[in-house]
């Protein structure tokens, strides 16, 4: 995990709940959730976008060092769920085949 303070009250973490267990990634989960109810500013990566569904406000897609699209979490799913928004804006068949997993 990767704390940066910035100018303000601001966090940047870097994919804070990769390889993290479940009562740790509560943990943090809620230090997170009152740091931002006291007004301050969390900015993360994550490719865990239940997580980004169930406690971002706004959120931006960026591949390639691009914004693909930002904006309040409902409308960038677009009514869809934030998984499957992921796959479409990133152009990817989510039934490719695995063969090279073999």
């Amino acid at each position: 995990m990767r704390w940066r303070c910035c100018t303000g009250p601001e966090y940047s973490l870097d994919e804070p709940f990769e390889a993290i267990d479940p009562v740790s990634a509560r943990s943090i989960e809620q230090v997170l959730t009152q740091y931002v109810d006291a007004g301050g500013t969390v900015v993360m990566s994550s490719h865990i976008m239940e997580f980004v569904e169930r406690t971002c406000r706004r959120m931006a897609v960026v591949a390639e060092g691009r914004v693909l699209l930002e904006g309040p979490v409902e409308q960038v799913a677009a009514g869809t769920t934030l998984n499957e928004r992921f796959v479409e804006l990133m152009g990817a068949d989510p039934v490719r085949p695995l063969e090279w997993l073999a």
